[in-house]
């Protein structure tokens, strides 16, 4: 699992790259928790380079949706391959989460336009 940050104006885009799952979901949260409080803007989950996401990573997304939503912070999630999007779909997490089809869609959404 990689993690890699970006900052499109106010706007923190945090990448996934490989799976997230029980072996790294820990050191993945702490890492987003860290990063996702240290800034005060929207943030964008990309998930285009996620392989694989386990009920851990689930939990995860869980976590940093519900910090964000405590701060009164706008979080999109964009780029879900149709094997993330249907674990998603399936737990529920679609009726309760901003996602947005990409990146650009996304960091507009969370900008608010």
């Amino acid at each position: 699992m990689s993690i890699t940050f970006e900052t499109t104006g106010p706007v923190l885009v945090v990448d996934l790259l490989g799976r997230l799952d029980s072996a790294n979901a820990a050191e993945v949260e702490g890492a987003l928790l860290e990063r996702v409080t240290a800034t005060a803007g929207p943030v964008v989950l990309d998930l285009v380079r996620l392989d694989y996401i386990s009920s851990a990573g689930l939990r995860v997304v869980l976590v940093v949706a519900k910090r964000m939503k405590q701060a009164g912070r706008p979080l999109v999630l964009c780029g879900l391959q149709p094997n993330i999007r249907d674990v998603f779909e399936i737990s529920g997490f679609l009726n309760i989460l901003d996602v947005a089809p990409n990146r650009a869609d996304a960091v507009k959404r969370s900008e608010g336009g």
